[in-house]
C-alpha cells in the first residue's frame, strides 16, 4: 500500500478546522493524513457569527448533531435576515430575505409573479416574509425544527461565537485522527520546481507534506507571501474596510434571525446569541473614523456608558488571483473576504475545500487540475461580490456622503449591469440568470427578495384593476399561518439543548 498523501494545513481558527474535519471525513487517514499547524499566540476573534443554510450540510458531513455543538458555541438557529433602513425611500424601511424551505415551493411562482405584476406599476404584494415560511418564524420567533407531522425539510444556519467554534472543531478533528500541533511558522520553504516544500517553525521544527492549506488569514503566510500570488483587491465598489464590535445582553424571546441596520457610514449587525448579542459597525474608514464609529456604535446598541469593551478590526475586501497554485490552497482568509452582509465567509470556506477535494480526488491525486478549479472559485467570489454590491448600489439613503457615494458608483461588473438593466425593462431576471449561468448563492428567489424589499418599482399606475394579487387571491397568509403551526418556540427549543 502507498503511503498516504500528506496535507498540512497551517492555520487554525474556524476555516482551518472546518477543512480539517471536512477532509477527514471524505478520506481514511490510510488515503490522507492531515496535519494542523497553528500558533497558540493568534487567536480568533469571538464577535458572534451568523451563518447560511451551507454550514447546515457541514455538520451533516461531519456527522455532528445541533444538540451536541450548538449549546457549545452558544449558538441559536438562523432563519434568514432582516435589513432596516437601507432603502428608507424606496419601499418599507425593513424588509426580510428568509432563506428557503421545501414548502416555499408552494409559493415561489406567485411571488415572482407578483414581482413582474408590480413592475408593470400595479398594487400587489411583494414583501418576501409575507411570501416564504422562515419569513413567517422570523416574525414569530419560532425554531425552524418542525414537528413529526409536518413532512417539509425547513432550511436553516446558526449563529454562534466564533472563538468557541473553533475550539470545539479543534476537538472534533482532532479526535478523528488531525494532528494538531501548536506551534509558530517562522518560514516557508518553497523548493526550486516552485512547491512548497515544508515549513519550519519555532516549536516544534519541520513539518513537511504533500499538499498545503493556507489558513494564515489576512497575512497569506503560504500562497501570498511565500508564493507571490497576487491580491485582487475590491476597494472601487466595495468601500468598507473596518468594523468595530462589542457585546450587549441577551434577548428574550430569543429572535432567530441576523438584523442589518444601515448607520452612517455602513451598517451594524445584531447577531443574537445564547449567552449575548454580537454587535458590530462594518463602516469605510473613507467617511468615518474609528472613534466616531465606535460612538456611533456604542449609541445605537444604547451602550452609553460604555459598560463593554469594544474591538477594532481592519479587513480586506477582495480575493487572490488564483485561490489553488502548485500544492497549496488557500482558504478563509487567506483565500480572500467579502464583507460579512450575507453571511457569506463559511460558506466561501465550504465551498473551497469541497471543491478542492472533488477535484484533486478525481486524479487520484495524481496532479494538479488547477485551472477550472480556479474558475470556479473566483466566480463564487465575483457572485458574491456583485450581489453586495447591489444592496450599495440600490440605496435610497440621503444622510451622508458615504451613501451617496455608493448610490453614484458606477463600478460595476457587467454581470451586475445586465441584470438591473432587465429588473428596469420588465424582462425576465430568471431567464438572465439562467443565461449568464451564475455560479453564486444567490439564485433567482434571492435577487427578487433583494430588489423587491428595496421596492425597485415604477410609480404605481393611476389606474389600477384591483385584481392581480397572488398573495391575496391564492390566500397565502393563510398558507403560512397554518404552516407555521408546526413550530415551536425557540427559546424553547434553545432551553431544551441546555
Amino acid at each position: 500500500m502507498s503511503k498516504p498523501r500528506r496535507v498540512v494545513i497551517v492555520g487554525g481558527g474556524t476555516a482551518g478546522w472546518m477543512a480539517a474535519n471536512l477532509l477527514v471525513s471524505r478520506w481514511s487517514r490510510e488515503e490522507v493524513a492531515v496535519t494542523l499547524v497553528e500558533s497558540p499566540q493568534i487567536g480568533t476573534v469571538g464577535v458572534g457569527e451568523g451563518s447560511t443554510p451551507t454550514l447546515r450540510r457541514f455538520f451533516q458531513l461531519i456527522d455532528v448533531a445541533d444538540s451536541d455543538w450548538m449549546p457549545a458555541c452558544n449558538a441559536t438557529y438562523k432563519v434568514g435576515i432582516r435589513f432596516d433602513g437601507w432603502s428608507p425611500e424606496g419601499g418599507p424601511r425593513s424588509y426580510r430575505h428568509p432563506f428557503f424551505s421545501q414548502p416555499d415551493t408552494f409559493v415561489t411562482p406567485s411571488f415572482l409573479v407578483n414581482c413582474r405584476t408590480r413592475r408593470l406599476g400595479l398594487d400587489v404584494t411583494t414583501a418576501p416574509d409575507k411570501f416564504f415560511l422562515n419569513g413567517a418564524l422570523a416574525g414569530d420567533h419560532l425554531a425552524p425544527l418542525a414537528t413529526e407531522n409536518f413532512p417539509f425539510d425547513i432550511d436553516y444556519g446558526y449563529h454562534f461565537d466564533a472563538l468557541l467554534l473553533g475550539r470545539y472543531l479543534t476537538q472534533v478533528g482532532v479526535s478523528r485522527g488531525v494532528t494538531h500541533i501548536e506551534a509558530k511558522v517562522s518560514q516557508v520553504v518553497v523548493a526550486d520546481d516552485g512547491l512548497i516544500d515544508r515549513i519550519e517553525t519555532d516549536e516544534a521544527g519541520s513539518v513537511s507534506g504533500d499538499f498545503f492549506i493556507d489558513c494564515t488569514g489576512f497575512a497569506g503566510l503560504l500562497l501570498q507571501q511565500a508564493l507571490g500570488e497576487p491580491f485582487i483587491d475590491f476597494a472601487t465598489n466595495l468601500y468598507n474596510d473596518a468594523a468595530v464590535a462589542l457585546p450587549s445582553a441577551a434577548l428574550s424571546p430569543l429572535p432567530c434571525e441576523t438584523v442589518s441596520t444601515a448607520l452612517s457610514a455602513g451598517w451594524c449587525w445584531h447577531i443574537p446569541l445564547t449567552s449575548r448579542i454580537g454587535n458590530g459597525y462594518v463602516y469605510s474608514s473613507r467617511f468615518l473614523t474609528a472613534e466616531d464609529a465606535e460612538v456611533e456604535l456604542r449609541r445605537h446598541v444604547g451602550d452609553l456608558d460604555g459598560a463593554y469593551e469594544a474591538r477594532h478590526l481592519k479587513m480586506r475586501v477582495g480575493q487572490l488571483r488564483r485561490h489553488w497554485c502548485g500544492n497549496c490552497l488557500a482558504v478563509g482568509l487567506a483565500q480572500g473576504f467579502i464583507e460579512p452582509l450575507e453571511a457569506t465567509a463559511l460558506l466561501l470556506v465550504q465551498v473551497t475545500v469541497e471543491k478542492f477535494m472533488d477535484a484533486w480526488s478525481s486524479t487520484g491525486f495524481a496532479s494538479h487540475p488547477t485551472e477550472s478549479f480556479n474558475k470556479q472559485i473566483v466566480a463564487h467570489f465575483d457572485g458574491v461580490r456583485d450581489y453586495i454590491v447591489a444592496h450599495y448600489k440600490l440605496n435610497t439613503r440621503n444622510d451622508s456622503d458615504y451613501w451617496r457615494a455608493n448610490r453614484n458608483n458606477d463600478v460595476l461588473s457587467d454581470s451586475l449591469r445586465h441584470l438591473l438593466d432587465v429588473w428596469y425593462r420588465c424582462d425576465d431576471l430568471s431567464a438572465e440568470i439562467e443565461r449568464q449561468q451564475l455560479v453564486s448563492h444567490f439564485d433567482t428567489r434571492s435577487w427578487h427578495c433583494l430588489l423587491a424589499g428595496y421596492g425597485v418599482f415604477p410609480a404605481l399606475a393611476d389606474d389600477q384593476p384591483g385584481r392581480g394579487d397572488l398573495y391575496v387571491e391564492r390566500d397565502i397568509e393563510r398558507y403560512q399561518r397554518g404552516c407555521a403551526l408546526n413550530f415551536e418556540s425557540h427559546t424553547a427549543v434553545m432551553a431544551a439543548y441546555g
